[in-house]
């Protein structure tokens, strides 16, 4: 699919002048012709959706996330409606599944609808596609996903270092035989979630057990499921890192139903901190993903890209913590 950022380079000038040429707005007449040139010899077509939105400011916000029912994205919806309603917006919502054609939808449907900016969750989409709605609509922002050369509106969280950091605590609590429970989704947070488990047990000298790792669907039934194929495959394990506080939380209902005490006899460490984590028994240790700061943010950046009166928000790093609760205690064999 040819792109704004292929007219650019044929023109031999920024992809901000094409989309000043595109619409309409103050450009020289050597810039107009160079762009109108590679526009036709390319055979580009704009997206009109994305196109009208550049040149309309509206009062609505625009979200895009994988699934509302989910904790998660209904703690980022929230914490941008809160930004909306403090300056006197409106969002709406669309919902991508982890699926190409629904997040792209998604997106366009919201565009339709003339959203003055978009805050997007999305894991399915490729980075040329989502770096071509963000050269051509001024006010979108990423979450949860960088995207090379659009750092600057893209808001994430290291993911590796979260599970690092809950493998390391399970490592000092004297534990060595440490399982992992993964989502079976095709994303970058699976890769890098699981990623920082190994990097740790490397690091500290642990071996890599055969069938420690499972994947499977990253709820509740999912870590059920995973926990018992863990528990088929080993019964020296002490500990498992879970993908989610879901998984984790399917993971103790399964040692419940076995007699293992948790945590005398096994520890559980979750990742996300959403509400089931202090409401579950033991209350679950996890790795915190301010998910409700970096949706704020993140709105406040869309906005700030789009309206002149609102201040660009101070940029913060966002990183992982743990969460100390009663899932992880000193390993006792």
């Amino acid at each position: 699919m040819i792109t704004i950022r292929d007219v650019a380079k044929q023109a031999g000038v920024s992809v901000a002048t094409v989309s000043r040429v595109l619409n309409n707005a103050s450009s020289s007449e050597k810039a107009r012709l160079a762009v109108q040139s590679a526009v036709k010899k390319l055979g580009y077509s704009p997206n009109a959706n994305a196109q009208a939105l550049a040149s309309q400011n509206t009062d609505t916000i625009g979200v895009v996330v994988t699934d509302v029912t989910d904790s998660f994205f209904a703690i980022l919806v929230k914490a941008v409606d809160q930004v909306a309603a403090e300056y006197g917006k409106n969002i709406l919502i669309g919902i991508g599944y982890h699926h190409i054609e629904k997040e792209r939808n998604a997106i366009e449907t919201l565009l339709r609808k003339r959203c003055s900016c978009l805050v997007v969750h999305s894991k399915a989409l490729s980075d040329e596609e989502l770096k071509n709605y963000l050269d051509q609509v001024p006010g979108m922002v990423i979450i949860n996903r960088s995207i090379a050369g659009y750092e600057h509106r893209c808001v994430s969280l290291d993911n590796q270092r979260g599970t690092f950091l809950a493998t390391e605590t399970l490592i000092k609590l004297g534990h060595k035989k440490i399982g992992y429970i993964g989502s079976n989704h095709l994303i970058n947070d699976e890769v890098e979630r699981k990623q920082g488990y190994l990097t740790a047990l490397s690091q500290y000298g642990l071996p890599i057990i055969d069938d420690a790792s499972i994947q499977n669907s990253p709820d509740f039934e999912g870590g059920e499921a995973a926990m018992v194929d863990l528990l088929s495959y080993h019964s020296d394990l002490t500990a498992v890192v879970a993908y989610n506080d879901n998984m984790a939380a399917g993971a103790l209902s399964v040692l419940h139903e076995n007699n293992i005490n948790v945590p005398r006899q096994f520890s559980v460490i979750g990742f996300d901190d959403m509400p089931i984590a202090r409401h579950i028994v033991p209350k679950l240790t996890t790795i915190r993903y301010p998910i409700d700061l970096m949706a704020n943010y993140a709105a406040k950046l869309a906005l700030s890209l789009v309206n002149e009166n609102v201040d660009t928000p101070i940029h913060t790093q966002f990183n992982p913590t743990v969460v100390r609760r009663f899932s992880t205690d000193i390993c006792i064999k």
